[in-house]
């Protein structure tokens, strides 16, 4: 299920946004344009349906440094999304969600003034009053509705201010078996950004056993995803081992991960030239950045949507041609959207060109351009992303 349309407004520096990604996006521009803004709203979304929107505001300081200019009374997205079911058709049976963050007084307390979730398609072409709806909130008034319309409202003290409707879309919810599904997408979301791989952080220690496949936002969870599917999964160790080897050569080994103290297992990288094995607290940041990178693409179940900001730090720029494959075949089974200002990580895409979109700012406002149709293929003709990107004629094709 990925994003066909989304309109944001007064989030940050994303005061009027309308974007369309495809398959697989690179989204350009300067510091400080807000393309880490845009990521940050797709985490909001996510954690809007999954529950804890409340701890997330917080965490932010609450409304006053989240709306555009700390001064809009509002948060407010609208994504369509294309159905879960591939067989399905993309655009009659999407479905759309929409949100009100309204936000309470100059302090940083919020409450849903809004939520709906529905298909809009004969709502849009005419032919119904209103669309075809799987929930609908106004405040603490809550209605999800089964197959056939009928609604169900839910009882007001079960609902909070603060926490959106579709994040409870569970238990008698079900009789509406999109919604759960839904829900599941959109919460299961990979948003990557802020990485810590320091001296100290979780992700070069040893940990506790467990079955984990999916990379966590923080990427804090890398060892027992690494530990999970390189053991578990013939591809994925195949997957792992040709990228470091394309990267290192093949003083590469493998990975190993030896047992620590109290039912803990580390991470080591094996190489043919060394006896010792390099522990992950001996690894250089980019060893660790390219592992967590690869272990996001190269999922067999990877998140619906993938969005990495800045995937060449710390990196060198012979790593990113292998980066930019492995997403190229991510984006075959989950939309991937990356952040970037770097020429390299444009240049690293060759038969496979993502789509682009340009942000700029102005008057304290981020614009996003998707760059399509005749220009942009008149140039690449001649001119790389890359060089194009150095040379200021991206944003002059805007």
């Amino acid at each position: 299920m990925k994003i066909l349309k989304l309109d944001i407004n007064g989030f940050r520096s994303l005061k009027e946004i309308q974007w369309e990604p495809e398959a697989l996006n690179v989204v350009i521009g300067p510091n400080a344009t807000g393309k880490s803004n845009l990521l940050r709203m797709l985490e909001l979304i996510s954690v809007s349906a999954r529950g804890g929107l409340a701890k997330y505001v917080q965490k932010w300081g609450g409304m006053e440094p989240l709306v555009w200019d700390g001064r809009t009374d509002e948060i407010t997205f609208k994504v369509k999304m294309s159905p879960v079911e591939d067989w399905r058709d993309e655009e009659k049976d999407s479905l759309t969600y929409e949100m009100v963050m309204r936000r309470l007084g100059k302090g940083g307390s919020f409450d849903i003034a809004r939520e709906l979730l529905g298909n809009f398609h004969e709502f849009e072409a005419g032919r119904r009053h209103e669309p075809f709806k799987l929930l609908e909130r106004r405040q603490l008034t809550g209605v999800v509705f089964d197959e056939k319309e009928k609604g169900l409202t839910a009882p007001e003290e079960s609902l909070a201010e603060d926490e959106t409707l579709l994040s409870l879309a569970t238990g008698a919810f079900l009789q509406n078996r999109h919604i759960p599904s839904f829900r599941e997408q959109l919460a299961n979301w990979g948003i990557y950004h802020d990485l810590h791989v320091n001296a100290d952080a979780p992700i070069r220690q040893a940990v506790v056993a467990r079955s984990e496949k999916r990379v966590d936002a923080d990427g804090q969870n890398l060892v027992s995803v690494l530990h999970t599917l390189y053991t578990g999964d013939r591809e994925f160790k195949k997957d792992i081992n040709t990228a470091m080897k394309a990267a290192f050569g093949d003083d590469f080994d493998e990975l190993v991960f030896p047992p620590a103290a109290d039912q803990r297992i580390q991470l080591r990288l094996r190489w043919r030239s060394l006896q010792r094995e390099q522990s992950a607290g001996d690894l250089s940041d980019g060893t660790l950045r390219f592992l967590l990178l690869l272990a996001v693409l190269a999922s067999p179940s990877p998140a619906p949507i993938i969005a990495i900001d800045e995937p060449e730090t710390g990196l060198h720029p012979s790593m990113l041609p292998i980066i930019a494959e492995y997403a190229v075949d991510a984006s075959r089974r989950a939309q991937v959207i990356f952040t970037t200002h770097s020429p390299q990580f444009l240049d690293a895409f060759h038969d496979t060109k993502p789509a682009v979109t340009v942000a700029d700012w102005s008057e304290g406002k981020t614009r996003l351009t998707k760059l399509v149709g005749e220009p942009l293929e008149y140039w690449l003709k001649e001119y790389s992303l890359g060089s194009l990107f150095r040379s200021g004629e991206l944003e002059e094709l805007q």
